[in-house]
């Protein structure tokens, strides 16, 4: 086992849940895929928890059933980030050996209202404690200020290639690698677990493509491989914006009480994607990443409310 707690060898895909509560459609539809995505090309297929942030008891143990309802299944157990703090802790260490990390005392209210600086773009931390003499540090120690420390990146772009979207150039910032609070941020421990579990294959929704070029420049200074990504289609509501619980009946659970059998359910997310089929098994040898569909899935709200949303 090395720095970064690495046990498998390279060849996986993954789903990786953060447990704030239930899964709705539009998840179910992002882990259907990443599953097939893993499955068609031979790869295994992990399931990780993502519970650094906010945790509500009992959502992991829902998210997980729910999974196995719609017939998804993994290899080896559930990685939970919470239980490889030491990983990440290591990796800050080695960036900031390297002098790629400074303490950050601002706060998000400052960091909104503040223009961006000249090395960053448009949209990106500002650089505000980039060059905070150790005097100034002190001050803000003394006062109880709690720090944040950032990435010093030395690039403000960096280009990844999609599956499904191609070439991407998107921005790099000063990203935060521990927070004020002392917990390891997402963006450094997803690129640790990720290279950690041999996952080189990372399949989720496209509303986190212009983050991706921020991990992967990360990885590229941890020295850890960059994976093959595909950011798929989101899941919208009727009003065009991204599906969320508040939306109706569009969680599994919910679903089930108005009628719906989990197959019916897989059912309806296959035609949103072109297939048909009751279970993963079905779709996976039909299944080409080369059709699916390029727009996003606009779910009518007064559709959801109907029992029977899969005939």
């Amino acid at each position: 086992m090395d720095r970064t707690g690495t046990t498998d060898q390279f060849g996986a895909g993954r789903y990786a849940p953060s447990p704030s509560g239930d899964l709705h459609l539009g998840n179910l539809r992002t882990a259907l895929l990443a599953w097939l995505f893993a499955r068609a090309s031979g790869r295994r297929f992990l399931l990780r928890v993502d519970d650094l942030d906010r945790v509500r008891p009992g959502a992991e143990e829902r998210q997980l059933a729910d999974l196995a309802a719609i017939g998804l299944d993994w290899d080896g157990p559930v990685l939970r980030q919470s239980d490889r703090l030491p990983y990440y802790n290591a990796a800050i260490e080695r960036l900031t050996a390297a002098g790629r990390t400074y303490e950050c005392f601002c706060t998000r209210r400052e960091i909104q209202q503040s223009a961006t600086a000249p090395h960053g773009p448009m949209g990106a931390y500002p650089g505000t404690c980039r060059t905070l003499s150790a005097e100034a540090r002190a001050r803000h120690l003394a006062d109880g200020r709690p720090a944040a420390l950032r990435l010093r990146a030395d690039i403000t772009e960096f280009e990844i290639v999609d599956q499904l979207h191609g070439r991407y150039r998107g921005p790099v910032d000063d990203v935060v690698l521990r927070r004020g609070d002392g917990i390891p941020a997402y963006n450094l421990a997803v690129v640790v677990d990720d290279a950690a579990q041999g996952v080189d294959q990372v399949v989720r929704g496209d509303d986190l493509l212009p983050s991706t070029p921020r991990q992967a420049y990360l990885a590229s200074l941890l020295d850890l491989p960059v994976p093959h990504y595909a950011h798929v289609p989101l899941v919208l509501n009727g009003a065009g914006v991204r599906l969320a619980k508040r939306d109706g009946a569009v969680t599994l659970a919910d679903r089930v009480a108005l009628g719906n059998t989990p197959e019916q359910i897989v059912a309806a997310l296959a035609r949103s994607l072109g297939y048909t089929g009751t279970t993963p098994a079905e779709l996976l040898g039909h299944f080409d990443s080369a059709d699916l569909p390029k727009e996003p899935w606009i779910l009518d709200e007064n559709g959801l409310l109907q029992p029977n949303l899969c005939p």
